[in-house]
């Protein structure tokens, strides 16, 4: 074999590598939506924090919950890098809070996209089961990698915090469609379960052989303290908002990100951002 032949093979082989081993860092935040009586954590000074976080942390694709449509806006313009993709949960329109999914644009191809309703008429907004409060959202896309060509769905989703049965059904319901839109596709599901690892709705996910907790394939992860913070300084170690993967997928990092600007907090909840590989 000659030099020539040697360097193109040598060129092939490490952009091989190269493209096998293209990381994908994925996070799932809780924004608190705009809410005037957030006295001292008001949106308009949260704002340009959240998306310097998102910009500094790198994330490839991120799973947001609560967000109005006027905070996702917000977010656009400051990152015009990326785009996003989620229906509001009362209308299937603008209205109301959103879980809505920011991706890379010079990494991903959006190549399908959907939204359905924690409910048992997921198909149209309402609320479902012992919900009292809100209609609750789940919002999904389909993505293709420009560098790999990979395609997999994300899907991201927001629990009620009061109905307990609603947070159960929502767990199978989240199973049925997932298999149903996605089929054998790998999947990454993010999103504020309203529930920590003990909880039946998390269990349900877990012990499913669809979907595993990215948290428990990481050998080191960063968990210093609770997921969510209320804009206080947390106490335990409670995580209500997960990242889940399908096995097409491995893992190498996980962790709460604890980040704060002159002792206040972005949100009401640590954003929490993982790194995963298609295998």
């Amino acid at each position: 074999m000659n030099l020539k032949t040697w360097t193109v093979a040598a060129f092939m082989l490490a952009t091989t590598c190269g493209i096998k081993a293209q990381k994908i860092t994925v996070g799932s935040f809780n924004i608190r939506y705009d809410n005037p009586g957030d006295s001292g954590n008001l949106w308009k000074d949260r704002a340009p924090v959240v998306s310097n976080l998102i910009r500094f942390h790198g994330f490839d694709i991120l799973g947001t919950q609560e967000g109005l449509i006027n905070q996702l806006n917000d977010i656009s313009t400051s990152l015009p890098e990326y785009a996003r993709y989620g229906k509001g949960r009362d209308d299937g329109k603008e209205g109301g809070e959103h879980s809505a999914i920011f991706y890379k644009k010079d990494r991903f191809k959006l190549l399908k996209s959907g939204d359905f309703w924690l409910s048992e008429s997921p198909d149209q907004p309402g609320k479902g089961w012992d919900v009292t409060c809100c209609n609750r959202i789940c919002s999904w896309v389909y993505l293709e990698d420009l560098k790999t060509q990979k395609k997999f769905y994300a899907f991201n989703v927001h629990y009620d915090h009061q109905g307990i049965i609603a947070r159960r059904e929502s767990s199978k319901l989240m199973l049925r469609k997932i298999t149903e839109i996605a089929g054998s596709h790998p999947v990454l599901l993010t999103g504020d379960f309203n529930g920590n690892r003990e909880s039946d709705w998390y269990q349900y996910l877990v012990n499913s052989d669809l979907l595993s907790d990215i948290y428990t394939h990481v050998k080191f992860p960063y968990a210093n303290n609770s997921s969510a913070n209320g804009f206080r300084v947390p106490r335990g170690n409670a995580v209500i908002d997960h990242i889940f993967m399908t096995q097409q997928f491995n893992a190498s990092r996980w962790g709460i990100l604890t980040d704060t600007y002159f002792g206040k907090f972005p949100s009401d909840h640590f954003p929490v951002l993982a790194e995963v590989e298609l295998k």
